[in-house]
């Protein structure tokens, strides 16, 4: 109860409401934030009064973890795997069938980027290859990642790195 009391007073009802649909969407991990560089994304951490601990955020198109300790202010963006554990559950039952197919990365990238509003993801082929095309809509970013990066998931788990 204390959980939905703190949405409420702090305004964040529709953002728990979009939460919720990204869960029932099966939606990529969310994000916070995104930045083009690393010196932007420290600079953002470093200049933020109170950074969201625990939140993701996208680097290069890179997914990051915001590590912030109030005792200490400490600040820490470390690289995380979430994108990879995410594409090998999408993947878990078999691919399903691409909803386009691309001979060029430049040419998916045209489609992806003349979509209204995509939808969250979608399985697409570019050279025969399987990837994620993803909107991360609250950050307003359109990104394609490979699904061969799930296959590094299972690697860090053979190696117990999980």
């Amino acid at each position: 109860m204390d959980a939905l009391g703190f949405i409420s007073a702090t305004g964040q009802s529709h953002d728990f409401a979009d939460y919720r649909k990204s869960l029932d969407d099966k939606a990529p991990p969310l994000v916070v934030a995104a930045f083009k560089t690393r010196a932007e994304a420290d600079h953002w951490l470093m200049t933020h009064p109170n950074p969201p601990h625990h939140a993701n955020v996208l680097i290069g198109g890179v997914y990051h973890h915001v590590i912030y300790s109030r005792t200490d202010n400490r600040r820490y963006l470390p690289p995380t795997p979430i994108i990879e554990f995410y594409l090998e559950e999408m993947i878990s039952g078999g691919l399903p069938e691409p909803v386009a197919s691309f001979g060029t990365r430049k040419e998916a990238d045209a489609w992806l980027d003349s979509q209204p509003e995509p939808p969250r993801q979608n399985f697409i082929t570019i050279a025969g290859e399987y990837y994620l095309a993803v909107y991360h809509y609250k950050v307003n970013i359109r990104a394609l990642y490979p699904i061969s990066m799930a296959a590094k998931s299972e690697q860090r788990r053979e190696q117990g790195e999980e």
